[in-house]
C-alpha cells in the first residue's frame, strides 16, 4: 500500500522513471551478462551473488564485486564485457504489465516525465523499443550526464533539474533499494515496483508490483 498523498494531483507535477526491471524485465539478462564477463576476467562469482546488485551503475557494481576501480582498465574491460554480452539478449525482453500505459497515463494527466537511468544511450533505445515506447521522446538522464550512478543522488538530482521541479513536487519510480536510496538522498519521494524481481522491497519503502498496479493507483488518487 502506498500513502495517498504521495500521488495526489495536488503535490505531484513530475516523474523520475527507472527502466530495467521497472519498464522492462531485464534485470536477470543484466546478471547474466555481467557473470560473463567476470568469467572472462578471471572472476568466480554466482548468479545469487550478481543479482542482488542489479540496479547500481557499473561504477558501483565493478568495485563490489572485484575490488578492482570501476575507472581501472580491468574495470573498464569488465564494463565492455558487460556491455557485449547484454545487447545480444535485449531483443529477448519484455516490457512489464502496463510500461507504455503508465507512462501514456502520466501525459495525459499533463505531468513531466523523464528517464533516470545509468544505462547507455544505445542500451536504453533497445530497452524502449522493447517496451515500445521509442516512438514517446522521453526525456532522459543518463549515467554519462552524472559523475556517480546509483545508489548516488546524481541521477536523481540532475532528473529534477530536468523536469524542472522541487524535490516535493517529484516522484521517483524504481524496483530495486538503490532507486530507493538515491531517492532519499535526494529528498524525492518514491515508489518501488515488484516486476524487476526484487525481494524484500516492503523494507525499503512504498510497493506496488508493476506499472499497471502504479496507473490504478494514480487513477484512484486522482478521483
Amino acid at each position: 500500500m502506498i500513502a495517498e498523498e504521495l500521488l495526489s494531483p495536488d503535490r505531484l507535477r513530475g516523474v523520475l522513471l527507472d527502466v530495467d526491471g521497472t519498464l522492462v524485465d531485464s534485470n536477470d539478462a543484466h546478471a547474466y551478462a555481467w557473470l560473463e564477463a567476470l568469467r572472462e576476467e578471471g572472476f568466480t562469482r554466482t548468479f545469487e551473488e550478481v543479482r542482488p546488485l542489479i540496479g547500481m551503475g557499473g561504477d558501483q557494481l565493478v568495485p563490489r564485486l572485484t575490488g578492482e576501480d570501476g575507472e581501472s582498465e580491468r574495470g573498464k574491460r569488465l564494463t565492455r564485457g558487460w556491455l557485449n554480452h547484454f545487447k545480444p539478449r535485449i531483443p529477448q525482453l519484455q516490457a512489464t504489465r502496463g510500461a507504455r500505459a503508465l507512462v501514456e497515463g502520466l501525459q495525459a494527466r499533463g505531468l513531466r516525465v523523464v528517464l533516470a537511468t545509468s544505462g547507455e544511450a544505445d542500451i536504453v533505445d533497445g530497452l524502449l523499443k522493447r517496451a515500445h515506447l521509442e516512438d514517446l521522446n522521453l526525456d532522459r538522464v543518463s549515467s554519462s550526464e552524472v559523475e556517480s550512478s546509483k545508489p548516488a543522488p546524481d541521477l536523481i538530482q540532475a532528473g529534477l533539474k530536468k523536469l524542472g521541479l522541487p524535490a516535493e513536487a517529484a516522484l521517483m519510480v524504481g524496483d530495486t533499494p538503490y532507486d530507493a536510496e538515491a531517492a532519499r538522498k535526494a529528498g524525492v519521494p518514491y515508489v518501488l515496483l515488484r516486476c524487476g524481481g526484487n525481494t524484500g522491497l516492503e523494507e525499503h519503502g512504498p510497493t506496488l508490483d508493476d506499472p499497471q498496479a502504479l496507473l490504478e493507483a494514480l487513477e484512484k488518487a486522482s478521483a
